[in-house]
């Protein structure tokens, strides 16, 4: 019987990602089988855009999704539904009771499909499916090595959002695998650019500065974005979202955790730490917190969390590679500890108001923790800052710091710098107000004193230039004109590169 590309729903527009779209169209049109890994931050966007992208391409598209917690049965139930669906327009097939039976469906059901069609497998959520004892990676290797891999229709792509579990299993495997994987994409969160774009898609007409208060709490993460409703100002949708009884974030963080780690107590207890820290807490310390035996359990969990977009790992400027330290990368996450938390109680209970946000935002809490949540926001857009400071692109981008012991003279943190190839560095200062900010006498003297205590203390011959991140801009005065070299704004951070 002749086989037929499925038909598929309608595509939705997708936001963005135009290199992702670009490479993917070009690898599903090779004239060779590929082997394409995904894998990025949970709720990142990883199946819409592999859904949406197939759907206007030419194939047959079998589709298949793990089952979260799922024992192996259900597993294999669900995949043999989708071989029916995908390849025989029927309800399903009998499943088999192992994966290599189950593998030997899906290949002969390939093997119908006319030569001339392209056979896209898309292996969603792959680590669900990898239950304990199930084999299913060694059946993985077999049909790949043996079947899948000489036939050029085939494009086999695997995703999950365990970003450490694809990357340990599949693309740095030493079995079967080893080097098979022809594509990697690490699917990242949106840039203030995209975010704007998806908003004006979905006639949603928010400002910059809107968007940005917006951004420090949802991140570049779209699922979240969809949540945002037209008409309504950045201080009601956090409201709406993470402060009335249903709103949709109020309880993510536990959902989060609960999907992409066995036990996700230790990772939450890491998370809890670094988010403690607002210049970052060092990796010796977090070992000794963690009260793991000699840290490796402590170092393996935090590269698991970096993987998965939850943190970054710093080395500071002079430090080499001694001296890492730890910041939180999530905007949700950070909210949420700060934030949502300290409130679950009263939220669950309905004891919060339209409004509630509101009332807390006005603390000056508040206005200190926004400058930390846009510092971030920063980190996540260096090649915006360094066009718009016109720093070179070999310019090695850092941070700074110096805690003085007893008698060593006043401390000093640099927020943001650039090492530069001709022989100068550029330092940055990170400023959050609402309005332009004027450097007046005494805050001069500030930046004086931050400049000269690196270059005492980093014994630094380059020239120093200073320069300023800023939401709504400097305000001219004698004191700017004299010290800032150069400056950014909120605007070059939503400018597309």
């Amino acid at each position: 019987m002749k086989k037929k590309a499925v038909d598929l729903e309608a595509p939705e527009k997708i936001i963005g990602r135009q290199k992702e779209q670009e490479l993917l169209r070009e690898l599903i049109g090779s004239n060779k089988s590929e082997f394409i890994a995904i894998y990025g931050r949970r709720r990142v966007g990883k199946t819409y855009l592999i859904k949406n992208l197939m759907s206007s391409i030419p194939c047959v598209f079998f589709h298949v999704t793990g089952v979260q917690k799922g024992p192996v049965q259900v597993q294999l139930k669900e995949f043999a539904k989708q071989i029916g669906k995908a390849f025989y327009q029927s309800p399903s097939i009998v499943p088999q009771k192992n994966w290599f039976d189950t593998f030997e469906d899906l290949t002969d059901a390939i093997n119908e499909v006319p030569k001339d069609q392209t056979v896209v497998l898309f292996f969603d959520e792959l680590p669900w499916m990898a239950t304990p004892r199930s084999k299913i990676l060694v059946a993985l290797e077999l049909y790949w090595n043996r079947y899948w891999v000489f036939d050029r229709r085939v494009k086999l792509i695997i995703c999950g959002s365990s970003t450490s579990w694809i990357i340990n299993n599949v693309i740095n495997n030493k079995g079967g695998l080893h080097n098979r994987v022809t594509r990697t994409f690490h699917l990242q969160p949106f840039s203030l650019f995209e975010t704007e774009s998806y908003l004006k898609e979905h006639q949603i007409k928010l400002n910059r500065r809107q968007i940005l208060d917006l951004y420090t709490v949802l991140g570049g993460v779209p699922l979240y974005w969809s949540f945002i409703r037209k008409g309504r100002s950045a201080h009601q949708c956090i409201d709406e979202l993470c402060f009335q009884q249903n709103g949709s974030l109020v309880n993510e963080f536990g959902r989060l955790f609960e999907s992409l780690f066995e036990d996700p107590k230790p990772y939450v207890e890491l998370i809890r730490f670094i988010s403690e820290h607002r210049y970052g807490i060092g990796q010796s310390e977090l070992i000794a917190l963690s009260k793991q035996p000699n840290g490796g359990g402590t170092i393996d969990r935090l590269h698991e969390l970096e993987e998965a977009g939850f943190v970054t790992s710093l080395v500071p400027y002079g430090h080499k590679d001694r001296g890492v330290y730890y910041v939180m990368d999530d905007e949700y996450s950070l909210f949420y500890l700060r934030w949502i938390e300290p409130h679950l109680k009263t939220i669950s209970k309905k004891e919060t108001n339209e409004g509630f946000w509101l009332s807390l935002s006005n603390q000056p809490t508040w206005r200190a923790w926004a400058g930390y949540a846009f510092e971030s926001t920063c980190y996540k857009h260096i090649n915006h800052i360094r066009k718009a400071l016109k720093i070179d692109p070999g310019a090695t981008a850092g941070t700074w710091r110096f805690v003085p012991k007893a008698n060593q003279g006043d401390g000093a943190q640099i927020d943001l710098l650039f090492d530069r190839l001709d022989g100068a560095i550029t330092l940055c200062e990170i400023k959050y107000s609402d309005k332009p900010f004027a450097i007046d006498k005494s805050y001069a003297q500030e930046i004086l004193k931050k400049i000269e205590v690196f270059r005492k203390q980093t014994k630094t011959k380059k020239q120093l230039f200073f320069s300023t991140i800023t939401t709504m801009g400097l305000k001219p005065t004698m004191y700017s004109e004299e010290l800032i070299s150069s400056e950014a704004t909120l605007d070059d951070l939503f400018k597309k590169i």
